[in-house]
């Protein structure tokens, strides 16, 4: 029978940071030993919720660390500064994977999450940076955002005019593009895994003569889909089989974020890090916005960040009673 054992004292490394472990309880694997970075104690991580599925080795001095107990395994729960930076981490993938975008190392990319929790702004952040140099110099700018409806001659010459390498499409809640055959045929090409990637228009268009447009051109730039579409979720199966094969041709991120404490977390840590920069509120008004959204966040009609950019809007547009500007506007009438 396994033994279970209850820690006094021990750490283990969680994303990168040693976690004090006294009072948790696992399944032991391997009484004490000593190696080469001091003693530790094995246990079964896969019991706990928390941590890897696998044996992993907890840091104690000596055997005295730990003890034998008739206790049921522990549930850990995440601390909410290891939720911030495990979204943090998250949202960086956005970020790196987006630069991978511009470079051309990475032809396209799918993102997916609910509204307002960060997705354009992540990745328009990115290309805007990047961008900065050509907007400087007056030259045209190597990346779209395309949103709304878009037809499949329409998504023909948007691709034709961002055909270069290094340039970037990011179609967010363009959605109209993944739901119509034509369209999806189009983005097949466009992102084949072939070296060449060549997109055709096989039927005359006084549309394509009248731009410039030919009716055969070299695809060498990027594409991104911000989305709130679950793919897998698609109930029609031609549509399903259509989606399947732009999901083989992208890199896929899913930045669902379900439960009320992680969409709040997510509202700390993004406006933390300098989302409401621009708004030049002074640091009590700062904080007092984020305190509205928190005490209200049952009672609000969206919680994201799109809500927290307009209550930061009443607060510098009403800076002595934006609070009961914000009550009458962003909240559910209960």
């Amino acid at each position: 029978m396994t033994k279970q054992i209850e820690i006094k004292s021990g750490t283990y490394k969680i994303r990168g940071k040693d976690v004090e472990l006294a009072g948790m309880v696992f399944p032991m694997v391997e009484e004490f030993k000593v190696g080469s970075q001091g003693g530790y104690v094995t246990v079964d991580g896969k019991a706990m919720a928390g941590f890897p599925d696998r044996n992993i080795k907890i840091k104690v001095n000596s055997e005295a660390d730990y003890a034998l107990t008739k206790k049921s395994t522990t549930v850990r729960e995440e601390t909410d500064e290891e939720t911030i930076e495990r979204l943090r981490e998250r949202f960086q993938i956005l970020e790196d994977m987006t630069r991978a975008c511009k470079k051309g190392d990475v032809r396209a990319m799918i993102v997916t999450g609910p509204p307002g929790v960060g997705k354009s702004f992540g990745v328009e952040k990115v290309l805007g940076k990047h961008d900065m140099i050509a907007t400087l110099s007056e030259k045209a700018p190597k990346y779209q955002v395309v949103k709304g409806a878009m037809s499949a001659i329409g998504l023909y010459c948007k691709l034709f005019n961002y055909a270069d390498k290094d340039n970037v499409l990011v179609f967010d809640d363009c959605d109209s593009i993944l739901q119509e055959d034509l369209s999806l045929n189009i983005l097949k090409a466009a992102l084949d895994s072939k070296k060449t990637r060549r997109i055709h228009w096989n039927t005359d268009s006084f549309k394509l003569r009248n731009e410039g447009v030919p009716d055969s051109f070299e695809f060498k730039g990027s594409a991104i889909f911000i989305t709130n579409i679950k793919f897998e979720n698609v109930k029609s199966k031609k549509m399903r089989d259509h989606l399947a094969a732009i999901e083989s041709r992208c890199h896929y991120i899913d930045l669902t974020i379900d439960s009320e404490r992680e969409k709040m977390l997510r509202i700390k840590q993004i406006v933390s890090d300098g989302m409401l920069k621009s708004h030049m509120l002074d640091e009590e008004t700062h904080e007092r916005v984020v305190d509205f959204i928190d005490i209200n966040k049952k009672n609000l009609r969206e919680l994201s960040l799109r809500t927290v950019l307009k209550v930061a809007d009443l607060a510098k547009a009403f800076p002595h009673n934006w609070e009961a500007m914000a009550e009458n506007t962003v909240l559910q009438r209960v």
